[in-house]
């Protein structure tokens, strides 16, 4: 007899009484604890650490490793995890006749983000990741000889080589702005992008917070400068949404992407991109779609069979995230950087490459150790101390540890770390 999707998870239901899910309990606490401290400053949330243990125990992490490299890829939750798998297994039992009854729930997944975004649900395609995002904006746009795109030396790779593979195929013309680290504020940002526009400008491709410093762009002003001189803005949010707080009305550019499997711990392979409205018809999608699809949001999607448990499963992270909030969440990631960086910062060889001001960063952040191989610092924090972190990384003339804890990070896990670098600076003084 075939099982519905119903009876399936009414049967996976039985096996919970054994083995209570993260769903039936952790979840329920969570959510119990965010009520708890409604009305409580943010800031003030982010040093109660009863709160954090709450949300520590909902993620089945090897402790045995310290992990902060969480801008690289963070862990999921229990209840995401669960998700994938039970949606998974479902799948598994009906073949393609069960994978149809899960495709429809994409739209779900679409209305959510859409609304945790701050847009319309059609103007929010569902991707892989970052990468894929904007790659369909950069390959997407039409483009001609001599037609230039700006962006900065400190864009990630991938999109630069983009650029790059138009630059040699079609001949437009690609041009990097450099800009030094610590970033004196924001102004300086926005008056080199303004002063490096000319009137072959035709896109701007920026991030919202760059990926080595977690460096943080005045992403509005940006984009509504290009915009009354005619330029399209595409802005890299690998790093932004599910750690800053804010609405697309915030940002006001053309094109966003971002990967959920960074902030938001959804599973790996997840992300998504936001076109405004009237500019889908315009960019054409990276793999071909019918011509009735011409203007909707789903023809970016069109990649043929994929893992449909995957996807749908951020509705779990996304319910997770929510009842963290995300002003508690931007506020904890701020206390644990400035727990490390200010106690590193006390020693005269660490130089930070990312400001501390609340405008300019947020978790994830960037020091170097003068006169010390940050390769054998890094060796030695793994080695030793099994301590993950990225790098040694950095634009040209800046060589540095990126460092970026997460929700599920503890303060003995920062302080072990802050230990360790120091023990690494004498030992290779």
């Amino acid at each position: 007899m075939h099982m519905d999707r119903r009876s399936f998870l009414a049967a996976g239901a039985v096996g919970a009484v054994v083995r209570p899910s993260f769903r039936e309990d952790g979840l329920t606490r969570i959510l119990a604890a965010g009520r708890e401290t409604t009305g409580l400053p943010a800031a003030s949330v982010a040093k109660d650490e009863e709160f954090w243990a709450q949300i520590q125990s909902a993620y089945l992490v090897d402790r045995s490793l310290i992990n902060l490299n969480n801008g690289s890829l963070s862990p999921s939750p229990s209840v995401v995890e669960e998700a994938v798998r039970r949606e998974s297994e479902f799948i598994n039992r009906g073949a393609v006749y069960n994978m149809g009854l899960l495709v429809p729930e994409v739209e779900v997944i679409r209305r959510r983000l859409a609304a945790s975004f701050g847009c319309d649900r059609e103007e929010m395609a569902i991707t892989r990741n970052t990468s894929e995002s904007l790659m369909i904006c950069q390959l997407g746009l039409d483009l001609k000889p001599g037609d230039e795109v700006l962006t900065t030396d400190q864009d990630y790779p991938r999109m630069l080589f983009t650029w790059q593979q138009r630059q040699r195929r079609e001949g437009i013309v690609l041009k990097t702005i450099p800009f030094n680290l610590p970033v004196p504020d924001l102004d300086d940002l926005y008056n080199r992008f303004e002063r490096a526009i000319t009137p072959r400008t035709r896109v701007i491709l920026f991030c919202h917070m760059t990926y080595t410093s977690g460096q943080i762009f005045p992403v509005k002003k940006i984009c509504q400068m290009a915009r009354s001189r005619g330029i399209e803005t595409i802005v890299d949010g690998a790093h932004a949404y599910a750690q800053l707080p804010f609405h697309i009305s915030d940002l006001d550019c053309d094109y966003y992407g971002t990967s959920l499997h960074k902030w938001l711990c959804a599973p790996m392979g997840t992300g998504f991109l936001y076109v405004r409205k009237e500019k889908i018809a315009k960019v054409w999608p990276m793999m071909p779609a019918s011509e009735d699809m011409t203007s909707d949001i789903r023809k970016f999607e069109q990649i043929g069979t994929h893992p449909v448990a995957i996807p749908n499963a951020i509705g779990e992270a996304l319910t997770f995230h929510e009842a963290i909030g995300i002003e508690r969440k931007s506020a904890r990631l701020r206390f644990l950087r400035d727990r490390w960086a200010r106690r590193l910062a006390e020693n005269p060889r660490v130089k930070l490459f990312t400001s501390l001001e609340r405008e300019q960063s947020c978790g994830l952040a960037l020091f170097g150790i003068e006169g010390i191989d940050l390769a054998k610092i890094a060796a030695h924090l793994w080695e030793k101390y099994r301590i993950l972190v990225g790098g040694p990384m950095g634009p040209q003339g800046v060589r540095g540890l990126r460092i970026a804890a997460n929700v599920y990070t503890t303060l003995d896990e920062i302080d072990t770390f802050c230990s360790a670098v120091e023990e690494g600076i004498k030992k290779f003084s």
